[in-house]
């Protein structure tokens, strides 16, 4: 990996990636990448293809949980101001793909723009909604998508729709691109009334979260006509711990990590709540997670 040493400044090698998600644990990337401008990512991500190195891309590590061996290849981050970026104009709003969620919301409603209040307190980066289609029960991020920018295998920034964009159950499929930027079409509106929607929306939210000191995941889709959380709660599975890791009392398709939790408690905790879940009920549940 000697193009790794003209990369020096952006990258860290063997760098655990706890400390990037929101279970807080797992092993190291290989090489943590951390551009800080399209030029250094294109360039790395040459280096990257020609190596036949595997590159995952890592946004606000709400839905990952990385196994305790760690994980081969290159882990990007854009989190760097050129990727971080919101420019208004209009009703309209571009964003980096590596900006916060709860960024671009508190920026929309500054402007007085309404539409996204219902995605307040979903965490992570505006990258990672897009891509795994985040939403409410009422809407989802890619409703309000105008365009996206990706950055194509050649090295190449494309402009298209989302519905450009092949996806599968867990959102859109990017394969070797990178999702840049996105442009958002929203509504002007009244800010009083755009203010008290947020409110409402973020309490409802919080009340059916894990408290913000714990260290926890999001784990299963909801089936079609069903709830993961009543599903789980339904089999006796609230408080069930393996190890470390405990269903959450809070919401039953959030997983909590103690402190010593290892990445192999979570999973066997997974897989209990799945056989569980499934002698009960007959549903096999999918994962929203994402294992590294």
């Amino acid at each position: 990996m000697g193009f790794l040493d003209e990369c020096a400044e952006f990258v860290r090698r063997h760098e655990p990636l706890a400390p990037y998600t929101s279970l807080r644990i797992g092993g190291a990337a290989d090489v943590l990448a951390q551009p800080r401008s399209v030029d250094e990512l294109v360039r790395l991500l040459d280096g990257c293809r020609n190596q036949k190195l595997q590159v995952r891309v890592l946004g606000g590590g709400r839905n990952v949980l990385v196994r305790d061996d760690g994980v081969p290849g290159v882990v990007v981050r854009l989190c760097e101001p050129a990727f971080c970026q919101i420019q208004v104009e209009d009703r309209h709003v571009r964003v980096g793909a590596g900006c916060r969620l709860s960024a671009l919301i508190s920026e929309a409603a500054r402007h007085s723009l309404a539409g996204i209040e219902s995605l307040i307190g979903i965490p992570g980066t505006v990258g990672g909604a897009i891509r795994t289609n985040a939403g409410s029960r009422s809407m989802s991020i890619g409703q309000l998508v105008r365009q996206v920018d990706i950055l194509d295998r050649d090295g190449n920034i494309r402009t298209c729709s989302l519905q450009e964009i092949p996806s599968g159950p867990q959102g859109i499929l990017l394969e070797d691109a990178l999702l840049l930027a996105a442009e958002f079409d929203l509504e002007p509106g009244d800010a009083d009334s755009i203010l008290r929607r947020l409110r409402r929306f973020w309490i409802h939210r919080k009340a059916n979260q894990p408290l913000s000191f714990q260290a926890s995941a999001r784990v299963f889709r909801d089936p079609r006509g069903q709830t993961a959380t009543e599903l789980i709660e339904q089999a006796g599975l609230v408080g069930t711990r393996v190890g470390g890791a405990e269903v959450c009392e809070r919401n039953a398709n959030y997983v909590i990590a103690h402190p010593g939790t290892t990445a192999r408690d979570v999973l066997q905790l997974i897989d209990l709540i799945r056989s569980r879940v499934q002698e009960r009920s007959g549903v096999r549940l999918q994962l929203e997670l994402v294992v590294w």
